[in-house]
């Protein structure tokens, strides 16, 4: 018997060649050959041991030669969770690295990560987050998403994952490890901004927006692990929802690898959600469902679920339930054969000298940070300075410098960042930049979680007594990331009161914003000439600031979330289905309703002309398809990159539809006068929609392309493809 349920057990489980004509996984020589290995080590494991190795960190296994399989962030570079050593690289946050809108950069991002996490002997990373916000920045874990973009969340993931596990002969080798795709599934759609408060959604818009990253992670990427988010859908938590880990998960998508908690959410079915009355019924809802390793970090047993003094007497009592813990510790040690660990000795770190970061890697997240800026406003060019026609510039702002703290690491790096070697700031990158030529006068201003105004004096005399401020300003990890959720969006603390203040002065002034979140920036957006979007970009921070600054580098990102323009507005974002026509008209009574900065949005130093969009066939079948191209020719005087951008939308169908879906975006490079001609594939990924039966079909009709340097309308250029019936 025991021998059938892990035959049956070991075909849906982990890291098998899929069939192109279903989702059942087609096992290879060396699958089969890791399922025997697996099968002979279950049947000699008693359950104590069996339940140890459903757990993430678990020990290894002395009698049986069963490796540890050590755990870890990647998010934007290696972080030990409960530990700070190993001088890691620290890359831009991922809300910045989707600002990139290029996906290399974080397929090689990921793929260095792996090589540090090897170092470090991890060989199992809780990352890539694949969470689509919903467009209400209160939520504090905006900055670990890509982007409010189902499409765009899709291609960062799908890079991050490849890069980290590997692909063809190099997946999950020696120089790559297991990534977790989270949260599954819906996590933003939260209705207070709360960091896993109450959600309520439709199943449509489960699957047109939140569900197409985890579709792209299993089944183009072959993600090795998923792990489920802390709340519910439609009144089944998620660690127990058998038709989202189950009939979706694993038999829609195909998922063949092992799905991993959230922190201590299995026991939380009776801690949080009051289903179970006990640890051990909390347990076994988890294992039916098939989460097959709890995470309880810390190891706090008061927290654990799958934990031999709660399930133990249970599975005797009830030699039935035995099958989903083989299920479960099966898929577990398939991850460890599939990784190597059997094949080695473990590696010992020695945390007082180990140095995983490399200079190669701390050279490339200055690149990335150099591409990940977004320039949201610049008035008169007054961006870049001219090194040459100033002498001095004020440095002001609670963000403009950071000392390392004495536990930890810094805050303006953001959430889930590691410790790297050090991290330069706006100021010492302006310093640096500058040395011998300009002289820096800084000024602090005020704290961030401060309401003093008690240094606005030295950074209003700072500001006098220079040609221009760099005015630096926006939050850390001490007012957004995991748990830090908002009730509004302002400034925090006075920090709006000392960019009035330096305002007044009448000096030309640059806000640098870092921050994690769209902000409510409105007098920045009205009265400050030119404002520097940087999310938080790492360990070269300031590096790559003080490019921009002085026209070394010119911005090219574009913004991945939208800005709202008050909290009441909330959520914003350019994923909207038809306002109401009749009385109101859709619209604010007492404000405008158009987001402050729109999802796309961001200038350069430089100007692009787009000409217009053409069809390689206009008309076209149902099951065909065309491409679409526009040339794009660079009419300023400097070198820049541009973001083309195309959206789709169905014009006539059968079921309410968004008003635009992004489904195809490319970075561009131009010199001044150059052009470039950027085209679009049109087919049915790029055409479907999910009819009433929850099916994607494409519909016969016309369909709207637009292509542009924005979601806003006046920014695109539109041509018109017919549909035919086949």
């Amino acid at each position: 018997m025991k021998k059938l349920l892990l035959a049956a057990c070991i075909v849906t489980t982990f890291f098998c060649c899929k069939s192109e004509t279903n989702n059942q996984p087609t096992k290879s020589k060396k699958d089969a050959e890791i399922a025997e290995k697996v099968e002979d080590l279950i049947s000699k494991m008693t359950l104590d041991e069996k339940i140890a190795e459903m757990t993430q960190d678990a020990p290894a296994n002395e009698r049986l030669g069963i490796p540890y399989m050590k755990y870890a962030e990647a998010l934007h570079g290696m972080w030990l969770v409960l530990d700070y050593y190993g001088n890691t690289t620290v890359y831009p946050q991922a809300i910045a690295a989707g600002s990139t809108w290029e996906p290399e950069l974080v397929r090689k991002m990921a793929s260095q990560t792996a090589l540090e996490a090897r170092a470090l002997g991890v060989t199992h990373c809780y990352s890539p987050n694949l969470d689509v916000i919903s467009g209400d920045p209160r939520y504090g874990r905006v900055e670990e998403s890509y982007g409010e973009d189902p499409y765009l969340v899709s291609r960062m993931g799908v890079a991050f994952i490849e890069g980290l596990q590997g692909t063809g002969d190099e997946r999950f080798d020696e120089n790559h490890v297991i990534a977790t795709a989270k949260h599954f599934i819906g996590y933003p759609e939260n209705r207070r901004g709360i960091n896993g408060g109450f959600s309520d959604m439709s199943e449509r818009r489960l699957r047109e927006v939140y569900l197409p990253p985890f579709e792209a992670a299993v089944k183009e990427a072959k993600v090795g692990s998923v792990m489920p988010g802390h709340q519910d859908y439609n009144g089944v938590p998620n660690h127990m929802n058998t038709w989202l880990l189950k009939d979706i998960l694993r038999d829609e998508l195909g998922f063949d690898g092992f799905i991993v908690s959230d922190n201590n959410d299995v026991a939380r079915l009776g801690t949080m959600h009051f289903i179970a009355e006990t640890r051990a019924k909390s347990a076994i809802l988890g294992l039916k469902a098939g989460v097959d390793m709890d995470l309880v970090i810390g190891k706090n047993e008061k927290l654990a679920a799958y934990h031999t003094n709660v399930l133990k007497d249970t599975i005797t009592q009830n030699p039935e339930l035995m099958k989903y813990i083989d299920i479960a510790t099966s898929r577990i040690l398939t991850a460890k054969y599939k990784l190597g660990l059997f094949d080695k000795e473990p590696k010992e770190i020695d945390t007082k000298t180990v140095n995983a970061g490399r200079k190669e890697h701390q050279d490339f997240s200055y690149e990335m940070a150099k591409k990940a800026m977004i320039l949201l406003k610049n008035d008169n060019n007054l961006l870049p300075l001219d090194i040459n026609n100033i002498k001095s510039l004020a440095v002001i702002g609670p963000n403009a410098h950071e000392e390392q703290p004495n536990k930890g690491t810094y805050s303006l790096l953001g959430g889930y960042s590691g410790l790297p070697p050090y991290y330069t700031s706006v100021l010492e990158g302006l310093t640096s930049k500058t040395e011998g030529k300009v002289k820096i006068n800084y000024a602090k201003g005020c704290d961030l979680l401060s309401n003093s105004k008690e240094g606005f004096s030295d950074a209003i005399a700072a500001a006098k007594k220079s040609d221009a401020v760099v005015l630096v300003v926006g939050g850390s990890r001490k007012t957004g990331g995991e748990g830090a959720d908002r009730s509004n969006l302002d400034l925090y603390g006075v920090q709006n009161e000392l960019v009035e203040a330096i305002h007044k002065t009448g000096k030309p002034v640059i806000v640098v914003l870092i921050n994690g979140r769209p902000l409510t920036i409105n007098y920045i957006a009205e009265n400050i000439p030119s404002i520097l979007e940087t999310w938080y970009l790492g360990m070269r921070s300031g590096d790559a600031i003080a490019d921009a600054i002085f026209g070394d580098t010119n911005p090219g990102g574009k913004l991945t979330v939208s800005f709202p323009r008050d909290v009441g507005q909330v959520p914003v974002t350019y994923l909207e289905r038809p306002d109401f026509i009749g009385s109101g008209k859709g619209l604010y009574k007492d404000a405008d309703k158009t987001p402050l900065y729109p999802f796309g949005y961001g200038l350069s130093y430089t100007t692009f002309k787009y000409g217009t969009p053409k069809l390689e066939s206009a008309t076209i079948n149902a099951d065909g398809s065309t491409t679409v191209s526009v040339d794009v020719t660079n009419i300023g005087q400097r070198e820049g990159d541009e973001v083309v951008q195309m959206y789709v939308r169905d014009d006539f169908a059968s079921v309410g539809r968004y008003l635009k879906m992004l489904k195809g975006f490319e970075r561009i490079t131009l010199k001044p006068r150059e052009t470039k001609t950027v085209s679009f594939n049109l087919g049915f990924d790029e055409l479907n929609i999910l009819n009433q039966y929850m099916k994607k079909v494409v519909e016969p009709g016309t369909f709207t392309i637009s292509v542009g340097t924005s979601s806003v309308d006046n920014d695109l250029q539109k041509v018109t493809l017919k549909v035919k019936s086949r």
